[in-house]
């Protein structure tokens, strides 16, 4: 990419990218088309047709999506689906229209089925049935994954897709509803470190930038805590704190920085083309995306109690048996991007360290 080629980052005040924008503003990269969901609606057909044709970007970073955990996944299957194949539809399409030079489509390591062999590389795609809890959202990136791919081979195109793995970092979704497991873990456990320090100032600064269902740090005490009980800070009947987290704290889980996520993303926009990805002397040309991880893995108990640790909570943490502990294990094989010359470099003892400094300081 040259330094001052029209580069449209969908999805730019996100965890993604957010963290895509600062790596290309590092890079020296300087010529950046921008828009809030306010300003453009990428489900709005006509409204990106029309933005498209007067933007003309050469260069598109499709990290805009409709995305959430295991709660929301299994409350908003219909809008997984349905927003996650209109933005890619719209953004995909119009890419092609107008020319763009190369797009980098991010999809998410939940595309692979439920039990893949482990760890699990590009090649164990559709070959058994995904996990039923976050099966809409992975089809729809399935989806952008394979219009990705067959622009390629019908059109010519040079659009690739990557599949990073379970992202956190600076701009995260802390919405206790929607967001996924480790930033909701961080925030949960911070909260319970507030309300065992008797720190109102700071739950109420917590709830007054993110209200939990409309309670935010103008609420009452009484009316704070019985929110913060239903989504699992609460005192119990000792005294102690305890932060309650789904499921059995068994299943394992891959992290990566979401400003890793980002370099390679960029790197791969850099150094790498379609035609880098086709499979040599096959005849079927398929699963041409690349998995961005950091192929080391964790259990969410391990991960909470690591939280735990590092935030200095000294509640009790509650594994509710009664929840579902979605995919048991997900690692990521990640040989191919690792050939490419990309490797990660903070692993998760440093990741939740930087984390929890950026939730307390923001």
């Amino acid at each position: 990419m040259e330094k001052d080629a029209r580069i449209f980052v969908a999805g730019h005040r996100g965890l993604v990218g957010s963290a895509i924008l600062r790596n290309l503003k590092e890079k020296g990269y300087t010529n950046f088309i921008l828009r809030t969901h306010k300003e453009l609606d990428l489900c709005d057909q006509l409204a990106v047709n029309r933005f498209f044709d007067e933007e003309k970007p050469e260069y598109v970073f499709l990290s805009a999506a409709f995305v959430g955990g295991i709660v929301a996944n299994s409350l908003y299957r219909a809008d997984f689906i349905y927003r996650n194949l209109q933005i890619q539809n719209n953004v995909i399409y119009n890419a092609y229209r107008t020319g763009v030079k190369k797009l980098l489509f991010l999809g998410s390591t939940c595309i692979y089925p439920r039990d893949a062999k482990q760890p699990m590389d590009e090649e164990v795609l559709l070959t058994s049935p995904l996990e039923y809890t976050n099966e809409p959202y992975a089809i729809a990136k399935i989806a952008g994954l394979k219009m990705c791919e067959s622009f390629n081979l019908q059109y010519g195109t040079n659009y690739i897709a990557v599949m990073p793995t379970n992202l956190y970092g600076p701009n995260d979704n802390f919405d206790l509803e929607r967001s996924h497991v480790l930033p909701a873990l961080i925030r949960k456990i911070c909260l319970g470190r507030y309300l065992e320090t008797g720190n109102w100032s700071a739950i109420r600064s917590d709830l007054d930038k993110r209200p939990i269902e409309s309670v935010d740090g103008k609420a009452s005490e009484s009316d704070i805590l019985d929110k913060l009980d239903k989504y699992g800070v609460r005192k119990t009947t000792e005294g102690k704190v305890q932060v309650e987290i789904w499921g059995t704290g068994t299943p394992m889980r891959e992290f990566l920085w979401s400003e890793e996520m980002a370099d390679a993303c960029v790197f791969v926009m850099e150094n790498v083309d379609f035609e880098d990805l086709k499979p040599k002397n096959k005849k079927e040309i398929r699963n041409c995306h690349i998995n961005i991880g950091t192929g080391k893995e964790i259990s969410i108990g391990d991960v909470a109690r690591l939280i735990k640790k590092t935030a200095g909570f000294d509640g009790e943490l509650y594994f509710n048996t009664d929840k579902p502990d979605g995919t048991m294990k997900k690692l990521t094989d990640v040989s191919k991007l690792n050939a490419l010359g990309w490797h990660h470099k903070i692993d998760i003892e440093e990741g939740v360290r930087k984390m929890i400094e950026w939730y307390n300081n923001n």
